[in-house]
């Protein structure tokens, strides 16, 4: 098994953009949940390695030796010169970034806010004021929420929602690297929906890796590892459940499910394949701001098992981050993008998410683990209109969008203060400074 390091450099700090006016601390309720249920499957086989594209080489600095030579004076002897060679300086030793935000969500106004004139999609808005960071990143993760069926098959929000081929197109324009799709509506389209989905990143997008679903066995097996400057990651993704719409007969390895015997032969693979290993589960309760004892029981099966790191999500608000034993666990990063139909308390919450933000890095001796991690909470803006839906960074977040948020309409506590209390609550220390 191989050994891994954990050295925090420095833990990013609460956004603290509280200002003093603020007014009294409004609860943060929770919500009775649309539909969750958790299932486990029957095992499936194991999986083969399958190695990521390089994604670039870092540049090192090599050290010269130079001689610096010393001027005689008469005292000493004639001809001496003393000759001082430095030490070669050292080449920096490798690390990458990764970044993963939550649920894409595509709720029937949000499909609408992406509709052009010409009768097609346009999704670009959603990324516009996070792109930069999502392209930045070495590897770059989003929870594809809602199978991305296509239009032949009727666009639809909750409860069974089908995207246009469009958000595809704006997930790979905004620089995501790895798409999360093994979640609860996997099948909501059924088996026409999990091939049109496959078919699409395939034939427009091969380079990105598609995680979660598949539609062969040999695919079902394969373990996806993204190496960089001799940095081997390994990304495993699974599903609590399909809201009960059962696998198609002969597909059984349609969809990763969450299942013990599974997933402890995949993190045994896993380890032998990569130096590092991230688990992405869809689990735990929605719109339950802390984690449950479900997820903290697969937190630790993960860590006892190999997991150097785990992102959540499902329960479509944000929960807390913690280290479980040696593993770094982001229990929910909530919504990224929605436009819920819910209304009253509560409701407000699921527009706050956020970015999970770790550096991966080497040591000398070859062992690779976390060295530096936080999280940049977000905040899902809703208008009327295209291009109305977009996500900013909380520190950009201003009081006069909030009061333009459409949310304010089902739930009235929605505010910037509201936004920073959450944040506060859940996340605490663990948030970058926003001031």
């Amino acid at each position: 098994m191989i050994r891994r390091y954990l050295k925090q450099t420095g833990i990013l700090v609460l956004c603290t953009l509280l200002l003093s006016g603020c007014g009294e601390k409004k609860p943060l309720p929770e919500v009775p949940g649309e539909v969750s249920a958790e299932a486990e499957i029957p095992a499936l086989s194991e999986k083969t390695e399958h190695i990521g594209e390089n994604r670039g080489e870092q540049e090192t600095t090599t050290g010269t030796n130079l001689t610096l030579t010393q001027e005689t004076t008469p005292e000493t002897s004639p001809a001496a010169e003393q000759e001082t060679t430095s030490e070669p300086t050292p080449s920096p030793l490798p690390e990458m970034t990764l970044v993963m935000v939550g649920d894409v969500l595509l709720h029937t106004p949000l499909a609408q806010s992406g509709e052009t004139p010409d009768g097609g999609y346009d999704f670009t808005a959603l990324f516009t004021n996070v792109k930069e960071e999502i392209e930045e990143a070495d590897l770059a993760l989003v929870n594809q929420e809602v199978i991305i069926g296509g239009s032949e098959l009727g666009i639809s929000g909750y409860p069974a929602f089908n995207a246009p081929y469009e958000l595809g197109d704006a997930l790979a324009d905004s620089g995501f690297d790895v798409i999360l799709h093994g979640t609860n509506h996997a099948l909501d389209k059924g088996k026409r929906g999990l091939l049109n989905c496959l078919a699409f990143w395939k034939e427009n997008y091969p380079e990105k890796a598609v995680l979660g679903i598949h539609d062969s066995a040999e695919d079902g097996e394969e373990i996806y590892v993204y190496e960089q400057d001799g940095i081997h990651i390994a990304v495993l993704n699974y599903t609590y459940g399909t809201n009960g719409i059962p696998l198609p007969e002969d597909m059984p390895y349609g969809v990763d499910m969450l299942e013990e015997d599974r997933v402890i032969r995949d993190l045994q693979r896993a380890e032998e394949m990569a130096d590092f290993t991230v688990v992405c589960p869809h689990w735990g309760t929605e719109y339950t701001l802390s984690e449950t004892k479900t997820q903290k029981r697969w937190a630790e099966l993960f860590a006892e098992n190999g997991a150097d790191l785990v992102i959540g999500t499902h329960p479509h608000v944000i929960e807390p981050v913690a280290w479980v034993e040696d593993t770094l666990v982001y229990y929910s990063l909530g919504n990224f993008a929605n436009w819920t139909s819910g209304t009253g308390e509560g409701v407000a919450n699921r527009m706050v998410g956020g970015m999970a933000k770790v550096t991966i890095g080497m040591e000398e001796d070859g062992e690779v683990g976390i060295i530096d991690w936080g999280v940049e909470p977000l905040v899902c803006h809703l208008e009327q209109g295209f291009g109305g839906v977009t996500v900013y960074p909380l520190e950009e977040y201003t009081e006069e969008l909030a009061e333009k948020n459409e949310i304010v309409k089902q739930d009235g506590n929605f505010s910037l203060d509201y936004c920073l209390e959450l944040v506060e609550s859940v996340f605490g220390e663990t948030a970058e400074r926003t001031d």
